[in-house]
């Protein structure tokens, strides 16, 4: 480990933050918290990282025990996947995200993208944090575009979320990214769903419910 990345006092939060305290470092486990990713899908997700940084952060990450690759079963393609030590920083990012919603809460600015995974880890733990106790088995999807689509769904009194639009889903939300991110970081005496970038399809007893999680008015 380089010297520059060492503390040199014994502490367990030093620790954790020589193998995960990088730049880019937590973010990368953010977006394969869903599933294992393709390079070219990590460096889409991240936008600002060069190829050179994140084969190194990576790297790094592999060496830590936190990452680990495989290839697929036809051909030469390469997916990077979270082992158990890095599934177990999932509370970890949900924690930071939560501290953000509350602590640092801005709307992206025009010229930063919005990453889905980014918008709907905040979306989960937003639920979490401040919505009703949701009934095992309840499932909303999001469609962004380009097939771009997430899933959360009850189970055990907390939300579940993943890739791909689940089946049977009570409420199916249609936004840009950077729709729906502006309405999570928005005030919310200003809340409204749905409205004119957010459609929200459902029984109107769902939709109700759902806008009423995100402390949002209903639109008439």
């Amino acid at each position: 480990m380089d010297a520059d990345r060492i503390y040199r006092h014994f502490c367990m939060t030093a620790r954790a933050l020589e193998v995960i305290g990088e730049r880019w470092s937590l973010l990368i486990v953010r977006d394969l918290l869903l599933g294992p990713r393709r390079f070219t899908d990590l460096q889409r997700s991240l936008a600002e990282i060069t190829a050179t940084r994140l084969t190194t952060r990576l790297r790094r990450l592999e060496d830590a025990g936190i990452v680990e690759r495989e290839r697929a079963k036809s051909g030469r393609e390469v997916w990077y996947r979270l082992t158990e030590a890095g599934l177990a920083l999932g509370p970890t990012i949900d924690a930071l995200t939560l501290w953000g919603i509350e602590h640092a809460r801005q709307r992206p600015a025009e010229d930063e993208p919005v990453p889905s995974e980014s918008a709907m880890i905040g979306t989960k733990v937003w639920l979490m944090r401040f919505g009703p106790p949701p009934t095992d088995g309840l499932t909303w999807v999001w469609r962004f575009p380009a097939g771009d689509h997430y899933t959360l769904r009850a189970e055990h009194g907390t939300w579940d979320l993943t890739r791909g639009a689940g089946d049977g889903a009570a409420v199916t939300v249609e936004a840009t990214r950077r729709a729906w991110a502006d309405f999570l970081t928005s005030p919310r005496e200003t809340r409204r769903l749905p409205n004119e970038e957010i459609r929200v399809e459902g029984a109107k007893a769902q939709v109700r419910s759902f806008a009423h999680a995100f402390a949002a008015q209903v639109a008439k």
